[in-house]
């Protein structure tokens, strides 16, 4: 009878230890524990160490196991190059991983699977986007005037030392929600600046320990525990919007077009018996995306501004005196202007590429088998594309550890693109909102320097620019100090 169970035992071990083995001719990777899979070599509070780590051992392909799912990570340029943009076809679908679907069930553009419903959301999303300004010069006024709004918190803040990072994320949502339904909210609007943080804390749970702790071990799905504050928080974003479109079907006139909203809701009416991805719900998804994707990452991304230049006054001053000789009278400097500012313009791709907002971007999944870099990788394989390791890579950069401007100019101070330069991604997925994201930083970024020198108001400590991992990675809370300059 020992025996018996014995065996059994074996069995059951053996069976666990197979579940959590490679299939033949799969990228390598480390030895998988039954259950928790790789979760012990891998930090998830920050695992770019350790993913890092792993390249260096395993090559710039290999994979993990996060629970029971085989994640197969790709690292360095070339790699993610020929996975995105040669290999687009395989590589651009999305896993389905259960938090989004439950939040989602496949709508929207940024989650959806790969496929036509895909093609057809972005392809009108960004026809809309481009309608109302997007890369045009409307866009940049409309910019610039929250500009005015930005520029006049800060002086009523009287020379104090303040946290910049709510008022601007309220500036930089005001761009995209003027956009998605015409309507921009005060600084100090208590119920939308809540619906900000409801958006920035799910930000960081579903790039974190709980997110994936709820894909990966269904058993715990249904207890309290924090990933539940991820499906609070989106109902209750989710009941904002419907108030929105509800307004806007009650008081839409048909070919009078105020927004995106009222676009998408008479293509809704257009398309309904067309068998077209076109419904309230996946408006509703759509737009809840937008917001997401418009406020938080380009927020991040300027509040790191600061504070690198807070960290580097050298290389405040120098775009300050190139943004001087260049305004020449006018009150801001344009977006056509940065083609004649190589350093300023140096700078804020520097700040995007240091500050390496999204760094595992966001997961892909392959849409068939594919051979690639010498393995085969089965359909609807989870996907990871660590950009960390692309604007880390040391034979792509002169400075890759570091922030440095000179990683985009050429010896004569030129400024040079970079292939290498990805934080958007690269490929069919590339983010919907890059040119938006870059003109609003270039304007913001150019609009306060003109206006103000930033300073380190803590003389005992040095600005900390270890960043805190999440789906975008921001920096730790930190107060600024401003002087205003002369005005030029």
């Amino acid at each position: 009878m020992i025996h018996f169970w014995l065996s059994i035992t074996a069995a059951m071990v053996a069976l666990l230890f197979w579940k959590w083995s490679r299939p033949g001719n799969f990228p390598p990777g480390p030895w998988a524990l039954p259950i928790i899979g790789n979760f012990l070599q891998v930090d998830y509070r920050n695992p770019l160490p350790d993913l890092e780590k792993l390249a260096k051992k395993y090559g710039n392909i290999y994979s993990i196991f996060l629970g029971n799912k085989l994640i197969v990570v790709l690292n360095g340029f070339q790699c993610v190059k020929e996975a995105l943009v040669t290999h687009a076809n395989e590589f651009s679908d999305r896993p389905e991983d259960p938090v989004f679907l439950k939040m989602n069930n496949n709508k929207g553009i940024i989650i959806r699977p790969y496929g036509q419903h895909w093609k057809e959301q972005r392809r009108f999303a960004l026809t809309l986007l481009r309608n109302f300004g997007l890369g045009k010069k409307s866009m940049e006024n409309r910019i610039l005037e929250e500009v005015n709004y930005l520029v006049k918190y800060f002086e009523d803040q009287n020379g104090c030392h303040f946290d910049p990072a709510p008022v601007i994320t309220s500036a930089v949502s005001n761009i995209i929600c003027s956009t998605l339904f015409a309507q921009r909210f005060d600084y100090h609007d208590n119920t939308f600046n809540k619906k900000l943080e409801l958006i920035s804390e799910n930000g960081e749970l579903l790039g974190g320990f709980w997110a994936e702790l709820y894909n990966t071990v269904p058993i715990l799905r249904g207890l309290p525990l924090p990933f539940q504050k991820i499906f609070r928080n989106n109902r209750d974003i989710r009941a904002f919007m419907k108030d929105i479109i509800d307004d806007h079907r009650k008081s839409l006139t048909p070919g009078e077009h105020r927004d995106f909203v009222d676009c998408y809701l008479e293509e809704i009416d257009k398309r309904k018996n067309d068998g077209s991805s076109f419904d309230e719900e996946n408006l509703l998804t759509v737009m809840t995306e937008l917001l997401g994707a418009g406020t938080d990452t380009t927020a991040t991304t300027f509040r790191w501004a600061l504070l690198l230049m807070m960290a580097y006054p050298i290389v405040q001053e120098k775009c300050y005196k190139e943004i001087k000789s260049i305004v020449n009278g006018k009150k801001f400097v344009s977006y056509e202007d940065r083609l004649m500012m190589p350093y300023t313009h140096a700078a804020v791709h520097e700040i995007l590429r240091f500050a390496n907002i999204t760094p595992l971007s966001v997961p892909h999944a392959t849409a068939k088998e594919v051979s690639f870099g010498g393995y085969t990788i089965p359909q609807n394989t989870r996907v990871m594309v660590n950009l960390n390791s692309v604007h880390r890579e040391e034979t792509q950069w002169k400075f890759p550890h570091e922030f440095n401007p000179a990683n985009f100019l050429n010896d004569s101070g030129e400024f040079v693109k970079q292939d290498a330069f990805v934080p958007f991604s690269i490929g069919p997925r590339i983010c919907l909102g890059e040119n938006l994201a870059r003109m609003e930083i270039f304007l913001f970024f150019t609009s306060l320097l003109k206006k103000y020198e930033f300073f380190w108001p803590e003389k005992s400590t040095a600005p900390n620019l270890t960043p805190i991992f999440s789906i975008a990675m921001s920096p730790y809370p930190f107060s600024v100090g401003l002087k205003s300059r002369i005005n030029c």
